[in-house]
């Protein structure tokens, strides 16, 4: 996975509640077992009209919005475990999901796959929204070191959590095996710490 320290980056608004894995990506595009080719079938009924023609209606073809953070509806993610969903999304170019509520299993996904779901309140969503529909320029800063979501024209910062395991993984880039593979001498050295009952 790539490191991930701080990004400055625009939003793309997607305000729709319950959006749920097989409307990240439907299930007839979970053929592959690699994690490259997903994006360009993310949102693929709303996205495309059944002939595969642009949806002219829909945000992801609207030219006046764009960047790496999706700003989506309360309970996104929700439905089907799928891990693609999150694979879709980063394929598709994101690396922050802002939301004022996950699917838990959708969460998990995401932070597996070097996909950070930003969690807010829903009335701090409901500001963002307004404001990027206002604004589609409008830029945000994610600095997930000192957990903060910058709005630099509000000059406001907001603080998010996230587990410090995650952390300290999509910091590093690292998957759960590369962590352990890092932690080589910190293990070897408590190895030879133990004292051995015979």
């Amino acid at each position: 996975m790539e490191k991930f320290a701080i990004l400055r980056s625009g939003a793309v608004p997607l305000p729709a509640e319950n959006v749920d894995t097989d409307q990240i990506i439907p299930a007839r595009f979970l053929k592959a077992t690699s994690r490259e080719g997903f994006g360009e079938n993310l949102f693929r009924d709303w996205r495309y009209q059944p002939d595969g023609q642009p949806r002219p209606d829909f945000v992801l073809n609207n030219p006046r919005y764009a960047g790496q953070i999706l700003l989506a509806g309360k309970n996104f993610g929700c439905g089907s475990s799928r891990e693609h969903a999150a694979w879709a999304l980063y394929d598709a170019g994101f690396r922050v999901v802002i939301s004022s509520y996950f699917a838990d299993i959708f969460r998990g996904n995401a932070l597996n796959n070097g996909l950070l779901p930003l969690q807010v309140s829903e009335a701090v969503l409901q500001r963002l929204l307004a404001e990027v529909e206002r604004e589609p320029g409008t830029g945000f800063i994610v600095d997930l070191a000192r957990q903060v979501l910058f709005v630099p024209v509000w000059e406001e910062n907001i603080a998010f959590d996230i587990d410090p395991y995650k952390k300290e993984c999509l910091l590093h880039g690292y998957d759960d095996i590369d962590f352990l593979v890092n932690q080589q001498a910190a293990i070897a050295a408590y190895e030879q710490q133990r004292v051995w009952a015979y």
